[in-house]
């Protein structure tokens, strides 16, 4: 089989396709000074929290090829989980990326059966390592440069026909996989839903977050007890925060469902802070094992959930 760059990456494409995944694309590690700039102002800015591991690495983000020796390719692959959810009247609220069995060993297992394929596809020994959301690598920034979307207002990737209820992964590779890149509208436009939306003003400015203020860092990220006035920040969001998705038209318009691979757990819909608050380690266990909520640990839980309780008695 021919091995031409160009080829190559038609087929990678067409594999890509039948995975189930909503786009791919592939770039050259050559440096990102806009994604840099970024990153290391929002650092100064201490805009970050205390998510201190931001900190750490920034040689590798500067440079991927640090991570795999060789390196000439960089693929970025998105999946959906837009699939639709109604709370209604229940609450609290769980984002949706939390209400299905957890993005990293799913996305993982793709990428893995993906370069299962490329290894085929390729002309002699393969050097490749995936990711997903476990590297310091720019990932939204990658996946512009592949051409697989472009980042909102909200600062969150958006895919075409897609929206951005997207997992993004990545594999490095030691081959040069060459494509075509169109360029991508701004979908935003004039549009500022997002930031007029926000609950706790996280967005500064259009592409501008100070995460400290942000529901998903405050239930997700944060490690130690809320102060009163985060507590009353997170609002009746048990866990992580879709407004400023929720409200964004591109995300009306998408037509790519989620993978087949997240099925919704219903029986986390409409889960109550009272259930939350008497759970046990077992029971804590049973109901969240293998989502992104058992991540953070039945103490940081029921953190959430008093805070979240105490909210909803006072509205």
């Amino acid at each position: 089989m021919a091995d031409t760059s160009t080829n190559l990456a038609r087929l990678i494409r067409k594999e890509a396709a039948r995975l189930g995944f909503a786009a791919i694309g592939f770039s050259s590690p050559l440096p990102q000074p806009v994604s840099m700039q970024r990153y290391t102002a929002m650092i100064q800015e201490l805009r970050h929290g205390e998510m201190s591991y931001m900190e750490k690495h920034m040689e590798e983000r500067a440079n991927p090829g640090l991570l795999l020796p060789g390196l000439q390719t960089i693929i970025s692959a998105a999946i959906s989980y837009h699939y639709p959810v109604s709370y209604g009247d229940v609450l609290p609220k769980i984002s949706k990326y939390a209400l299905i069995n957890d993005y990293h060993r799913v996305v993982r297992a793709k990428l893995e059966e993906l370069l299962a394929a490329i290894t085929v596809l390729v002309e002699g020994p393969l050097n490749a390592s995936i990711t997903v959301d476990s590297s310091p690598l720019f990932e939204k920034g990658w996946a512009e440069e592949a051409g697989i979307g472009k980042t909102g207002k909200n600062t969150l990737l958006k895919v075409p026909s897609a929206g951005s209820y997207v997992f993004l992964g990545e594999i490095l590779v030691d081959r040069e996989i060459r494509s075509a890149i169109l360029p991508l509208p701004n979908y935003c436009g004039s549009c500022s839903n997002c930031l007029e939306r926000c609950p706790t003003g996280a967005l500064l400015e259009p592409g501008k977050i100070d995460a400290s203020k942000c529901i998903s860092y405050l239930t997700v990220e944060l490690k130690r007890d809320f102060t009163s006035e985060e507590a009353a920040m997170i609002g009746d969001w048990l866990f992580g925060c879709d407004v400023c998705q929720e409200v964004c038209p591109h995300n009306l318009q998408a037509s790519i469902a989620a993978h087949e691979s997240f099925a919704v757990r219903q029986n986390l819909i409409g889960i109550t802070t009272e259930r939350v608050l008497n759970l046990t380690k077992s029971g804590f266990r049973e109901l969240f094992y293998g989502t992104p909520i058992f991540r953070i640990g039945l103490r940081r839980l029921k953190r959430n959930a008093r805070a979240v309780a105490e909210n909803l008695k006072t509205a």
